[in-house]
């Protein structure tokens, strides 16, 4: 039996169904981010740490998740459980407009990293399977960018209509995620054949119980993911230090305009996947996930050294090209050696490891800070970034095991 990713033309429809469907979400989930702060000084009279643990709790409940979604989404059907964070994403929405305090809102925000987990992950493996092979690295990488364009136009949009009300950028919000769940349920269910979770648990008659003895932590963490996840908790690092301080590095050297150096590398990141998005396929993730990752240490390293803004604008291109491509790269990786019946929970728990790598990284680009530096922040991210090369190095290739899809 033929199976889906080994389709040689592209179900366009679909495609638009499930891109579409996961930037309208993202435009939902995000248009409230730029106002909650605002929104919980003045109606809790709260300080700085209620505003963060707000804006934030999405971010724990998405961590923890995102595996089960995956799993969840191998049993009983990934276009099932991106529908469900959809609808998730449109009632956390509606939840905004209630009488809550600062607790109630506090658990809303929970619950809408749960909806985001599920339609992301569930989404990313769809699409996979949607993919012709050697184009499924490519779909990867323009499935982030469907992504990074709704936060993008979530939070822009989301900050004009606060002149119109809070009221404004809730409506806006469940409107988004509504048209967002509408696409997805445009899409025709796969047929059952090719549809996760059902006759492809194993092969032969004993696959539903080669499955159920599977241990939980297994079933949500498969093996193939540990190194990949790694490498991309490593690379992390040097995006949370170019977030946190790359403005207040350029101030310290009396260089205004820091932000340029973030659009550039936005820009670039988004240009790399639209151009070239199809080197991982073409050439190898794993031979591409190394370049990737020179790529970031040696931007970071630029930065580190700039006298000027021309020079970190520069570094901030390098490490753009690099670090755009080093996540479908090493998401390849995982999706090569993991088997089609559990390909949700990998891309679920891979996908957390960049959430576990913003939370320990975040801090400790700031405790770099402080002890040694600006400057020391982008070294050690070049560091980890050379590591995230080292550790790839170490995943064996998918020849090298039975049950793979190759």
């Amino acid at each position: 039996m033929e199976a889906p990713a080994e389709r040689s033309t592209i179900p366009r429809l679909a495609l638009v169904g499930v891109f579409g469907g996961l930037f309208c979400g993202y435009l939902g989930l995000t248009a409230a981010i730029p106002v909650l702060p605002g929104f919980v000084r003045e109606s809790f009279g709260a300080g700085d740490l209620a505003v963060g643990l707000v804006v934030m709790a999405t971010a724990l409940t998405a961590l923890l998740v995102r595996p089960v979604s995956g799993h969840l989404a191998d049993r009983y059907g990934h276009r099932l459980v991106m529908r469900a964070g959809a609808l998730v994403i449109t009632v956390g929405g509606l939840l905004y407009f209630l009488p809550l305090d600062l607790n109630g809102l506090v658990a809303v925000r929970l619950l809408l990293g749960a909806g985001e987990a599920s339609l992301f992950t569930a989404g990313a493996v769809w699409v996979v399977s949607l993919a012709p092979h050697n184009r499924r690295g490519q779909l990867i990488g323009l499935y982030g960018i469907s992504m990074w364009g709704g936060i993008s136009a979530g939070t822009f949009l989301g900050a004009a209509l606060l002149n119109l009300g809070y009221g404004a950028v809730w409506g806006f919000g469940v409107a988004a995620a509504l048209a967002g769940l509408l696409l997805i349920s445009s899409v025709p269910a796969p047929s059952g054949a090719g549809r996760p979770g059902e006759g492809r648990q194993g092969e032969g008659p004993d696959g539903e119980g080669r499955r159920e003895r599977r241990s939980w932590g297994s079933t949500l963490l498969p093996r193939p993911v540990l190194l990949p996840g790694l490498a991309l908790a490593l690379a992390a690092a040097g995006y949370a230090g170019l977030a946190a301080f790359v403005v207040l590095h350029l101030q310290a050297r009396g260089v205004s305009s820091g932000v340029v150096v973030l659009s550039g590398f936005s820009a670039v990141y988004a240009g790399t996947r639209l151009f070239i998005g199809h080197l991982p396929d073409r050439l190898g993730p794993r031979r591409v996930a190394i370049w990737s990752g020179a790529g970031e240490a040696a931007g970071l390293l630029i930065i580190a050294l700039a006298p000027n803004l021309p020079v970190a604008v520069l570094g901030s291109l390098i490490m753009g090209v690099g670090f755009s491509l080093l996540h479908p790269s090493l998401a390849l990786m995982v999706m090569n050696r993991t088997d089609p019946s559990r390909q949700g929970a990998a891309i679920g728990a891979y996908t957390s490891f960049w959430d576990l790598g913003l939370a320990v990284w975040g801090p400790l680009a700031g405790a770099v800070a402080t002890g040694f530096g600006y400057p020391a922040v982008f070294v050690v991210g070049a560091a980890c970034a050379a590591t995230a090369v080292v550790v790839s190095l170490c995943v064996r290739r998918p020849d090298a095991r039975p049950a793979v899809v190759s």
